[in-house]
């Protein structure tokens, strides 16, 4: 019998071959920029050709999902016993617009270009990158042993990044056809390059404008100036009502509860940051909070635009008209329903009734939070030790979002994500990419788990 060090080791080699990177050039290859108008059909063509031909050589059974808002999904199945697990995984496909002119001489967002340990392509790490990684361990997994030893059902989207629109739908319809023991899946960042990582969740992300808009034309700034009021001065204060100059919001309905124990507990050993990256700034967000409690166990609110006037050419002119585009990242246990009363009540009580605020977004990817003791979650983390020889970061949830809603709360499913990335990556930036070290190691992870899941005594929750 196959050990699962051999396997592992199969893995690595077939990815020192240079297959895998082979297969995600493919994938890389097609423009599925999912905010493009005009991309439907390479929406379509990517689950039917880039992914359908991978999962056919592992016998899966597949079809397109229609969704009412949005492009089709893909769900496939391996079916193999009745009384083994199963496991639902996801991945999205597409990916945010490609801004060819903006990356750097040599690169293209459509071609995977190896530089040292940088691969750099638009996907390789959002999303393509990772859930080509767990095709292949599932792929170099049964490869080796001739079945998985559990079920696996697929969901591939493509509009996660134009806000999974359907997505829930989609879950809500099909809720038979995606049952499973357990969701296991890959996005996002780890804690740091080197730190393998689990999230249990994700913050949720409420966006929306605030505008004000109090007449036709600018106004001479020298005849007017004094007489009437000026929005962006109004909008300014308004933002600066709802959070001061040090990032803590004031909004006492945008701010959760508290941070449970179970959740600073498990954010006690996390340090966020990466070399290279930025330096967090320790004054700045909810006073008495770690950076860790900051980023994954509370609620920020950005400013993310803000636009009166013609801010590349500024005339000597009242403006007529301001507006922001802001954004609340919010944890387990907030109602997004309750924000825009919240900030309407708080704007008025402080005389800003001029200021309009309206909701950005038609779905809105909601908060989730997994409990750091379940039993799928000590399973998944021992398996990752046992390959790696150190226990991966745990954490709570995400500090960014995904539409983990839609597994959590309307398939009712423990939620593991096991990221293949790292914080430096440049998702959603020009020259995006993918660690090597990274990815080799989130095979053999992946690999050594899906050994794990198939084994005779893991057949049923610890």
């Amino acid at each position: 019998m196959t050990t699962r060090a051999a396997i592992i080791d199969d893995a690595l080699a077939w990815f020192d071959a240079g297959h895998f990177r082979d297969a995600l050039a493919r994938r890389v290859a097609c423009r599925t920029e999912s905010q493009r108008a005009d991309a439907g059909d390479d929406l379509v063509d990517y689950l039917e050709h880039a992914i359908g031909p991978a999962l056919d050589a592992m016998r899966f059974t597949r079809c397109l999902l229609a969704n009412p808002a949005g492009p089709p999904l893909l769900f496939a199945e391996r079916h193999e016993r009745d009384d083994a697990p199963t496991m639902l995984t996801y991945g999205h496909g597409d990916v945010v617009l490609g801004y060819d002119a903006q990356w750097r001489e040599g690169l293209s967002p459509w071609r995977v270009t190896v530089e040292g340990d940088r691969w750099y392509g638009r996907g390789t790490a959002d999303n393509k990158g990772q859930h080509s990684l767990n095709l292949a361990a599932l792929a170099r997994t049964l490869e080796a042993r001739g079945r998985l030893g559990f079920n696996v059902k697929l969901l591939i989207e493509m509009g996660e990044e134009t806000g999974s629109p359907g997505l829930r739908a989609v879950c809500e319809r099909e809720r038979a056809r995606l049952a499973a023991d357990v969701f296991i899946a890959s996005d996002g960042p780890r804690l740091a390059a080197r730190r393998p990582t689990l999230f249990l969740g994700s913050r949720g992300a409420f966006n929306f404008d605030l505008a004000v808009d109090l007449r036709e034309g600018a106004h001479h700034s020298g005849n007017w100036g004094g007489l009437l009021a000026n929005p962006g001065t109004i909008l300014a204060n308004a933002i600066a009502s709802l959070v001061d100059g040090r990032g803590r919001i004031l909004v006492a309905g945008l701010r959760p509860q508290a941070i449970p124990e179970a959740v600073r507990a498990a954010l006690a050993d996390i340090e966020p940051g990466e070399p290279g990256g930025p330096s967090i700034d320790g004054d700045w967000g909810e006073p008495g909070l770690t950076p860790a409690e900051r980023v994954f166990g509370w609620n920020t609110l950005e400013v993310l635009a803000f636009k009166t006037g013609n801010p590349e050419h500024p005339v000597n002119a009242i403006p007529p008209r301001a507006s922001a585009h802001l954004q609340v990242r919010f944890v387990a246990g907030c109602d997004h329903e309750t924000f825009v009363p919240a900030i309407r009540a708080h704007l008025d009580a402080r005389g800003f009734a001029a200021v309009r605020c309206t909701p950005a977004r038609a779905e809105t990817m909601r908060a989730t939070r997994l409990s750091p003791d379940h039993p799928w979650v000590r399973r998944v983390a021992a398996s990752v030790t046992r390959t790696t020889g150190a226990p991966p970061a745990i954490l709570p949830n995400l500090g960014g979002s995904l539409p983990n809603d839609c597994f959590a709360e309307v398939l009712g499913l423990p939620t593991v994500w096991i990221p293949h990335s790292y914080p430096g990556c440049a998702q959603h930036a020009p020259n995006e990419h993918l660690l090597a070290s990274v990815a080799r190691e989130g095979l053999a992870i992946m690999t050594g788990l899906f050994v794990d899941l198939g084994d005779d005594a893991w057949t049923s929750p610890a």
